[in-house]
């Protein structure tokens, strides 16, 4: 605290306290008016204000209102000088905004003692003050950091979405719909399907383990390996003697993705994996289920069956063994493939959902079909969870088999 300012209407008493001051080593400028004084304090804002209280035009109790009134991060320390002593003047002083009072005529030592105080609380504030504001830069870098990040989520958000160019195909033998929704901006869900020859499909469902933007970059990565624009990187199908692409066994592509993982990804990440090829002719599937939940398939009667193999996660341990099984649909029939954010969604009580919950669901919506059927699906889920935020991601396939139209 080196610069004071001195406002009184007495050129003698500015003088006595201006050689005061000196002699401590402070800078001192000198004001005959508290109007005078404002207009100083713009130009050069002070560290220590000694006001007189009893001024013609402004008082100093006035000057100090306006002083604080101004617009400054630096904190000023502002003393009245006053012959007043009376409790209710000492507290309208601290009410205008004072921090301390001298009573006149000013004793040296007194004084000196006082701005020692100043000294210490303004040093103080001033150190908030300067903390303050390093803080509020540092928010105002993380905020656009967040931004940034949020704008990177929404992005990404929209490139995984974009892995499922399809959400309806008209098959010649059934309708093929899917869904795709993460619990967060990002997820580990996939679904997708690709041409395996001219008469199968290949259908895949991934969940990746975690959330966020590892498990969606690992979703993208497996992406690559099942994909249906080029099948000659798609680890699924082979050449067969006439130079077609063709399904291989599903239970043998899985360990093959299950040893890629293990040995090529440098990753902590395992998934579930449910691939099937179906064969469009026949409505019949060949299945391999790794840790996947099992495919519910409900018949045209509405009857509810869920089965499967279970497996074992994919990328999780090596030397495992994968199996196959077979359903056949009839005309009529259809196959929701789903992941574990359907069956494992809690209700409010935190139960979960479960086969049998799921079973119930199906049977409900028996006669929606498609699209329209995977959005009543969400719909449904939301009412036994009491949110539409879901804990996890929910993905789903289904296939409607209807065959082929008779000639």
């Amino acid at each position: 605290m080196k610069n004071v300012l001195v406002v009184d209407d007495s050129k003698l008493q500015r003088k006595i306290l201006t050689l005061a001051l000196k002699r401590w080593g402070f800078t001192v400028s000198e004001a005959a008016s508290g109007e005078e004084a404002l207009e100083m304090a713009k130009e050069c804002r002070p560290d220590l204000v000694l006001s007189d209280w009893m001024m013609p035009g402004m008082t100093g109790l006035e000057l100090c209102q306006k002083f604080r009134a101004m617009d400054d991060d630096e904190y000023s320390y502002f003393i009245l000088l006053t012959s007043k002593s009376e409790k209710e003047e000492v507290a309208r002083g601290l009410d205008s905004g004072a921090d301390d009072f001298l009573t006149k005529p000013v004793d040296n030592n007194e004084l000196r003692a006082r701005i020692a105080a100043g000294e210490r609380l303004v040093e103080m504030q001033r150190s908030v003050v300067k903390s303050n504001r390093a803080l509020s830069d540092t928010l105002d870098e993380l905020q656009q950091l967040y931004d940034n990040i949020e704008s990177d989520l929404q992005e990404a958000k929209k490139l995984q979405q974009s892995l499922i160019k399809e959400r309806f195909r008209k098959l010649s033998t059934g309708d093929l719909s899917l869904m795709l929704r993460s619990s967060g901006h990002v997820g580990g869900d996939l679904v997708g399907f690709f041409q395996a020859g001219s008469e199968h499909v290949g259908l895949f469902a991934i969940d990746v383990s975690g959330h966020g933007i590892s498990s969606a970059l690992m979703t993208a990565r497996l992406a690559g390996y099942l994909s249906s624009a080029a099948p000659d990187q798609n680890v699924a199908l082979h050449k067969n003697e006439q130079g077609k692409y063709v399904p291989r066994a599903p239970d043998e592509v899985v360990a093959d993705l299950n040893n890629l993982v293990l040995d090529e990804m440098d990753t902590e990440h395992y998934f579930t994996l449910l691939l099937a090829f179906l064969e469009l002719d026949t409505g019949h599937l060949i299945i391999s289920q790794a840790g996947h939940p099992h495919p519910a398939v409900q018949r045209k009667n509405g009857v509810i069956e869920q089965s499967g193999a279970g497996g074992f996660p994919v990328g999780l341990l090596s030397g495992v063994s994968f199996e196959r099984y077979e359903i056949t649909l009839n005309k009529g029939d259809r196959i929701l493939i789903l992941s574990d954010g359907v069956t494992e969604c809690p209700g409010p009580d935190g139960d979960m959902l479960e086969e049998e919950g799921l079973a119930t669901l199906m049977q409900e919506l028996k006669t929606t079909r498609g699209p329209a059927f995977l959005e009543a699906l969400i719909w449904k889920l939301s009412e036994f969870n009491g949110s539409g935020d879901f804990p996890d991601d929910v993905s789903a396939i289904l296939f409607e088999f209807q065959g082929r139209e008779s000639r």
